[in-house]
């Protein structure tokens, strides 16, 4: 899965359609948070479940930054260490959709604060996987500066997390890359928008939990199989 975005009810309901067992593990491509209204209570969901492998998104990253901040008290020296670089990433954080997972963070008491952000700082960069013989890189955006030459290490986090994926070029001829990040609504030459997206040793699975009619999408490796949420309704923001 990809790109949850606080939507606790789509996600719930894909764990149902996908009977998620002990045995299985699920990976999660980042942008677990921000925009819809439950953040937070996924978060500590995934932190119970000892089975799921979260990647960081650009969404996380921003998290990791500003929540810190957050916690501290309110005082002549937090304020003097708001400095431009603090205050930009709370900016532009906030154009992001942070409300929300603001609003769930400050109801938490502090210890279960720390342990958010520790579980989100401790988020995989990367993760290679074999399945049935085929090879796959799993990451949130893409492979930014992207290099045939380069190993995974040599990439930076903002190339993996931030640069969206260039889908009418093959990375590789014999490894798919798994994203999310960029909506499939968003890919212009998709025929089904808001479902995943296949090229180019591409899969796209970020089917836009915030868009009207967008969904929440699952794909099981060993099957191929796709797995869907009820989309949203057209009126939801």
């Amino acid at each position: 899965m990809s790109d949850i975005h606080g939507r606790l009810d789509m996600f719930e309901e894909v764990l149902e359609k996908i009977n998620l067992k002990d045995s299985d593990t699920l990976y999660i491509l980042g942008d677990v948070i921000d925009r819809g209204p439950n953040p937070v209570k996924i978060l500590l969901k995934l932190m119970e479940m000892p089975n799921v492998i979260c990647l960081v998104g650009n969404h996380e990253l921003m998290a990791a930054e500003c929540l810190t901040f957050l916690m501290k008290e309110i005082t002549d020296m937090s304020i003097e260490e708001l400095d431009e670089k603090t205050l930009n990433n709370l900016v532009t954080w906030q154009y992001n959709g942070s409300k929300s997972t603001i609003d769930e963070f400050l109801a938490l008491d502090r210890e279960t604060r720390v342990e958010v952000i520790e579980f989100i700082k401790d988020f995989s960069i990367f993760e290679e996987l074999t399945v049935n013989d085929t090879d796959y890189i799993l990451v949130h955006a893409g492979l930014g500066n992207f290099s045939k030459d380069k190993d995974l290490e040599d990439y930076s986090l903002y190339d993996l997390v931030w640069p969206r994926a260039d889908y009418e070029i093959k990375y590789f001829d014999d490894i798919y890359v798994i994203s999310g990040h960029t909506p499939t609504q968003l890919i212009e030459e998709n025929p089904n928008p808001g479902f995943i997206y296949r090229a180019n040793n591409h899969i796209a699975i970020d089917c836009g939990t915030s868009f009207p009619g967008g969904r929440l999408a699952a794909l099981c490796l060993e099957t191929g199989e796709e797995f869907y949420s009820t989309p949203n309704p057209e009126e939801y923001e």
